[in-house]
């Protein structure tokens, strides 16, 4: 039971519906980054973000008008902010930008610094508990990063593209956290819906721009902005709050260690990328260390 949110009590084991959605939001996510990298050759970073989002925001704001949800109070209106502000906006701009000089592999290994960060703030703010066996979970997971990041050949270095990155997994951290109290009240859905909002409102001075510049993308690249909008952001928010909803927040993290391992298999399905032995190794043990963290106690 979460000590700031005693009216949520989150599953101990995953029932189908919880493993459905952690599944779709780890597939998803992982196609995001090539699709980032693809629709980079027409638009610019910011603008790219303005309009992914823009294609997520209309279906989420008639959803709003539709079932419309109780307003959120001042107690809780800055949370919404946070959400659409920080995880979509922030988020996407720092990622965007990473992604103009880091490969969308070794982008998808950066940014699961999160779980760790999310662990971390867990416990000090929401007082949930990690514990020894956790921890080691995290760190197998983080070292099988380390190896796949290896395995490219290039290595990562502390670029202005990797501090970018590293600043995308602090937005999707903090987010977590803040966003976590509010599912005591609202549901899922309307908390993504109204992220989505939220944080096309704040990239729509950049929506004009990026209009111009999709008018001369190739095919690629406005297919990638399309599924963008679609995929990864109004449906995988979604399917993110929901998890956040039905698991602690560390633990709910966790699963995006997922995503690495994932995104290297899209890649030689899809681009006929093929792993190295230490690719393979390293998201062996990525995924191992999710199983370790979620053992039943």
């Amino acid at each position: 039971m979460n000590s700031l949110n005693p009216a949520v009590s989150t599953p101990r084991s995953l029932d189908p519906a919880t493993v459905a959605v952690v599944a779709f939001t780890v597939i998803a996510w992982a196609s995001a980054f090539p699709a980032i990298r693809a629709g980079l050759t027409a638009l610019g970073p910011i603008e790219l973000g303005a309009a992914r989002f823009a294609i997520a925001a209309v279906p989420s704001a008639i959803f709003l008008a539709i079932m419309r949800p109780a307003l959120p109070g001042w107690s809780d209106g800055w949370r919404f902010l946070i959400g659409g502000l920080v995880h979509v906006a922030l988020y996407t701009t720092l990622l965007n930008f990473g992604e103009k000089t880091v490969s969308a592999g070794a982008a998808s290994f950066i940014i699961n610094v999160n779980p760790i960060i999310t662990a971390g703030l867990a416990m000090m703010i929401l007082g949930e508990r990690f514990g020894p066996l956790a921890w080691l979970g995290t760190a197998i997971s983080f070292a099988g990063i380390g190896l796949i990041a290896l395995g490219e050949g290039q290595g990562i270095e502390l670029s202005t593209g990797v501090l970018f990155i590293l600043g995308a997994a602090l937005c999707q951290s903090v987010t977590a956290i803040v966003q976590k109290p509010l599912f005591a009240r609202h549901k899922a859905l309307t908390v993504s819906a109204w992220n989505m909002v939220v944080g096309a409102l704040a990239l729509s001075p950049f929506l004009l721009n990026a209009v111009i510049q999709s008018a001369s993308a190739s095919s690629e690249a406005l297919f990638a902005v399309i599924y963008l909008g679609i995929v990864p952001s109004l449906l995988a928010y979604a399917t993110w709050t929901m998890m956040l909803a039905r698991l602690p927040a560390g633990r709910a993290s966790n699963f995006m260690y997922c995503v690495p391992p994932v995104a290297t298999l899209m890649g030689f399905l899809w681009l006929g990328e093929a792993p190295t032995a230490l690719g393979i190794l390293g998201g062996v043990m990525a995924l191992g260390g999710v199983v370790i963290v979620n053992l039943k106690r």
